[in-house]
């Protein structure tokens, strides 16, 4: 049901969601910039603008209006979720643990022990998850009123009905009344949906921009690029050539394939497998295995970063940063290994029935804010920029310098 929402026909018509959220981006960093500071914490703005970007595309809900500062509860919530699950590794564990058995117990009585459990960091998540259902069950509320009382009231809300909730909406009302979406599943979609297309896309986009900060011959030829398009474009570049620029392409492509926002992501087997070697290896016997068994239930650790910087696939500069590699045929031996990624022989998005279903919306997101902040910004690393640490976690995000816990990536900004 969610796979229409996520199809090319629906993104193009993100277009006139996106733009407009984007121009202020550029107005609110403007402004910025005209208080005196010509540095401006990259990272803060790219969530700021991608989490309004999911909220009215994915939700049809504003969180954010860019230009002042206002406190969004729900977006407060949303913010502080995966640091605050991250600080239960403990609890997590245990938690894995007796899944199994808290499956036969009610939820209700889970819920007694939890409100009574004397720990500040398991209050912490139970408030801040509290927070999120509450606020999405009053923005899913206010959807199927709107539905209910019909098409003109639904074009008058934030995203107009073209967002992905309004679709899924749609669908469901549509849909035998045996194959609905519960609403309890509907709102955990939409805190997924908000949840892993936030920071996910912010870290991306800022790593992007820092690289171009840092290869400041590669910003000029794709701003060249943009501005070559815009002269053949009435207003905003739309969305089939947008998409379609080669060297805006290769730059994110490239970018994706060096520094994806998971290094590494869990799975664990749903049946027993026998999965083929790619090469083989010696077994603890000393044996050639080209296949090895994988038993039900076992957790594997897959290396997304690890993979798509393999020296064997993509060459001796493998670990390098290097658009211009998607401007021509790419190594026999990328092509002959059929990555099972979704997305251009890697994988960064992941592949199978597991696979990000949101990464087209994500790479629209990127290529519309880097096409409208290229053409009225030029960036450069700021003097602090030598002690920029990405840190490894759930998702990578930067710090200046190693011992820091405040994420944030400063660069120089200069108004064109």
């Amino acid at each position: 049901m969610l796979n229409p929402a996520f199809s090319i026909a629906h993104m193009k018509q993100m277009m006139p969601i996106f733009y407009p959220i984007v121009h202020t981006l550029r107005d609110a960093m403007k402004k910025k910039l005209e208080e005196g500071s010509d540095e401006i914490d990259i990272l803060g703005w790219m969530h700021r603008c991608a989490l309004e970007l999911v909220g009215q595309g994915g939700l049809g809900y504003s969180f954010d209006p860019l230009m002042e500062e206002r406190h969004d509860e729900y977006g407060a919530a949303l913010k502080e979720f995966i640091p605050a699950m991250f600080s239960l590794s403990m609890a997590r564990l245990i938690w894995y643990k007796f899944q199994p058995l808290l499956e036969f117990v009610p939820a209700s009585w889970q819920r007694w022990v939890v409100d009574r459990i004397p720990s500040k960091r398991i209050q912490r998540i139970k408030n801040v998850s509290d927070t999120i259902t509450r606020n999405a069950s009053a923005v899913l509320k206010m959807k199927k009123d709107a539905f209910k009382a019909g098409e003109e009231t639904v074009v008058k809300q934030v995203g107009e009905g073209k967002d992905i909730l309004s679709l899924l909406l749609r669908a469901n009302m549509e849909a035998p009344e045996g194959e609905r979406i519960p609403d309890d599943e509907l709102l955990s979609q939409m805190s997924f949906l908000v949840l892993a297309a936030t920071d996910t896309t912010s870290s991306s986009l800022t790593q992007i921009i820092e690289l171009l900060a840092l290869h400041p011959e590669v910003q000029e030829k794709l701003r060249t690029e943009i501005k070559n398009a815009c002269q053949d474009s009435e207003g905003d570049i739309p969305y089939d050539k947008l998409v379609s620029l080669p060297y805006m392409d290769a730059v994110c492509r490239e970018s994706l394939r060096l520094y994806p926002p998971f290094s590494f992501i869990n799975r664990e087997t749903q049946k027993d497998i026998v999965m083929p070697l790619s090469q083989p290896m010696r077994g603890v016997n000393g044996n050639y295995l080209q296949e090895i068994l994988v038993p039900k239930d076992t957790a594997v650790l897959i290396a997304i970063r690890a993979s798509n910087r393999h020296r064997d696939l993509w060459g001796d500069d493998a670990n390098e940063w290097r658009p211009e590699r998607w401007l021509s045929p790419l190594p026999k031996a990328v092509e002959d290994a059929h990555m099972p990624g979704v997305y251009s022989n890697q994988m960064t998005f992941m592949g199978g029935g597991r696979s990000c279903i949101g990464f087209k919306f994500s790479q629209l997101e990127t290529k519309v804010i880097l096409n409208i902040l290229l053409q009225s910004f030029r960036f450069s690393p700021s003097k602090k920029s030598g002690e920029v640490n990405w840190n490894v976690a759930a998702v990578r995000y930067p710090t200046l310098g190693r011992d820091s816990t405040k994420a944030e990536l400063p660069l120089k900004v200069e108004v064109l």
